[in-house]
This record gives structure tokens, C-alpha cells and sequence, in this order.
């Protein structure tokens, strides 16, 4: 019987191949977090050996970081300084980036925070979409305790609103950005005015709201 020798790895340019390795790291730390990812993990859904892996990292801390870096980068290139306040063009910003790595985009907002050694850039880019969000918020918001409040949720609830699209299965994709904006304005609306029926529609059946 003939023993079967494993494929060989193609050789990549190294660029070519260090994306490869951060796309593999993205999915496979999106799925299951900093912890309880493993380096081997990350070598076999990249098609690669860990040998090949280290020549490009030096360890995982160090390839987390990069994937956080590569995620900022596309944020970056989505999202513009926010100099005159957290805009429509910010939302689209924030929903393209999503579209382009939703993994990333998971990896960045909900991962990130939960790990001690990552979470300081994540606090930070989030506090600067909140000054952005004052800025625009107190023009509309005469009380600053409201505005402030609603500065604060805005940005969140934008976040958390594409992150629930993307759950979703993105539907509608054409209206995304719209439906998102509507869940800031709501937030906005509630800083302005509390006169209106805020009762909730409730029409669970007898088995309650499906799961």
C-alpha cells in the first residue's frame, strides 16, 4: 500500500500570504473568542502549517493585534474623522465596513472589549464617535444631561443595530443604512420629547414570541 504524502503549501508572496493568515484569524477568533482559539486552529483554516504561521507572527497576541489593526484600517477607510459630528455618512460607513468583514466587524465590537489587553483602542475609537455624536446631538438636544445621554447611545445603538442585521442575514440590504439611522433618530427623538405612546405592540400568541 502506498503511504499518501500530504499537499505541499503553495508558496504565496508574503503580503498575499500574511492576509490570508489574518483572514483565517478573523473567522476563527469571531467564532470563539481570544481564549479558546489556538494557533493550530488558526494554521488549519488558513491551509498552512504553524511553522509557516510563526514565520509571519510571533505569537497569538501578536496575530490578534494585527487583526484588530487590519479591521481599524478598514474602519478607517470607511469611516471619516468625525470632525463635524456622528452623520448619516458615519452609519454608512460603519454598515460598508460590516458588509466588507462581518467577522471583523464582530471581532472589533463585541470580542475586542471582553479582552483586558485589547479593549483600550476600542474604548477609544468609541469615545470619539461619542464627542462626534455630541457634537451633533446638543444642536437638536437644548438639555446637556440629554444630550450627553443620547450621545452616549446613539453610537451604540448604531453598532448594535448592524450587528443584529449581520445576525440577521442581512435582509433588505438596500435599506440597511435607513433602518439603522431610524434606530438613531428614535434614540435622539427620546432625548427631544417624551410625548408620544411609547406602548409596545404584543402579539405573542399563547406560546409567547417565537424563538
Amino acid at each position: 500500500m502506498v503511504e499518501e504524502k500530504p499537499e505541499p503549501v503553495r508558496r504565496l508572496p508574503r503580503a498575499q500570504r500574511r492576509e490570508q493568515i489574518l483572514a483565517a484569524a478573523t473567522e476563527a477568533f469571531a467564532r470563539s473568542g481570544f481564549a479558546a482559539t489556538g494557533l493550530d486552529e488558526i494554521a488549519t483554516e488558513a491551509g498552512i502549517t504553524r511553522v509557516i504561521l510563526y514565520r509571519h507572527f510571533d505569537s497569538k497576541t501578536d496575530l490578534y493585534q494585527a487583526v484588530l489593526d487590519r479591521m481599524c484600517v478598514r474602519l478607517d477607510a470607511n469611516v471619516e474623522e468625525p470632525v463635524g459630528g456622528f452623520t448619516g455618512a458615519s452609519i454608512d460607513g460603519l454598515l460598508q465596513a460590516a458588509v466588507e468583514s462581518p467577522a471583523g466587524f464582530r471581532l472589533l465590537f463585541q470580542h475586542a472589549l471582553r479582552e483586558p489587553e485589547f479593549k483600550e483602542r476600542i474604548q477609544k475609537f468609541r469615545a470619539d464617535i461619542t464627542a462626534a455624536a455630541y457634537l451633533q446631538i446638543s444642536g437638536v438636544v437644548p438639555d446637556e444631561a440629554l444630550a450627553r445621554w443620547a450621545a452616549q447611545l446613539a453610537p451604540v445603538v448604531a453598532i448594535e443595530a448592524i450587528i443584529a442585521w449581520l445576525d440577521a442575514g442581512q435582509p433588505d440590504p438596500a435599506k440597511a443604512a435607513t433602518r439603522v439611522r431610524q434606530a438613531v433618530m428614535g434614540v435622539i427623538g427620546a432625548a427631544v420629547s417624551t410625548d408620544v405612546d411609547c406602548t409596545l405592540p404584543n402579539r405573542a400568541g399563547p406560546e409567547g414570541p417565537p424563538s
